[in-house]
């Protein structure tokens, strides 16, 4: 049987135990803590460092971006204007001309107008125009030459002609040939394309 001197020890001995328990829970705590604190820290410099690379690489293809829908716009309008070529050669066609002569109108003509809507960018006629004629990134035709000409707005990406100006020329390439078992009567339209004058490179 303990006595009150032994039982007074024991009581100390665990409220010591139980005060270095208290204290290395504290210690434990206080460093996981710090710990905690510094990753935090840490992850929030690299998302930082990864938000500003990200960015920054967006920033710098932006451009490039915007010169591909303005790229896929003009195309649109391409695609458009070799539809209405091919109703404007049938409706001619309904008409009776079907010879070179009767069909030329379509090499000549302003193609635009065969649209039964204008293209919003489209600016209007011109006589020998050069790209300062309109704002960039519109349409107008070329009366000099009979040509329908798109100024590039982001031409940063693009390859110019020969004449080393930022716009595509575009005009009606028509193909002729004899007709068949009735030579004195001309020539008859095989094919009728809109396309560029020149190949070109934008944003390939």
């Amino acid at each position: 049987m303990m006595n009150r001197f032994e039982l007074q020890r024991l009581i100390i001995e665990e409220r010591r135990c139980e005060a270095r328990r208290a204290l290395g829970l504290a210690q434990s705590l206080i460093l996981n803590q710090k710990t905690s604190k510094g990753f935090t820290l840490i992850e929030l410099i690299v998302v930082i460092i990864i938000i500003v690379v990200l960015a920054g690489i967006f920033l710098s293809r932006v451009p490039l971006y915007q010169a591909q829908a303005e790229k896929a716009a003009m195309q649109q309008v391409e695609g458009a204007l070799q539809s209405a070529l091919v109703l404007r050669y049938g409706a001619l066609m309904t008409r009776g001309a079907a010879n070179e002569q009767e069909l030329s109108i379509l090499a000549t003509d302003n193609p635009v107008k065969w649209l039964q809507k204008l293209p919003p960018n489209y600016k209007g006629e011109y006589y020998d125009p050069s790209p300062q004629s309109v704002a960039p990134g519109s349409w107008m035709f070329d009366l000099k030459s009979r040509e329908l000409i798109y100024v590039v707005d982001h031409s940063e990406y693009l390859k110019p002609g020969k004449d080393g100006k930022n716009w595509i020329r575009f005009h009606v390439h028509t193909d002729y040939e004899q007709m068949l078992g009735r030579p004195e009567s001309g020539k008859e339209l095989v094919s009728a394309l809109f396309e560029p004058i020149e190949p070109y490179r934008w944003v390939e």
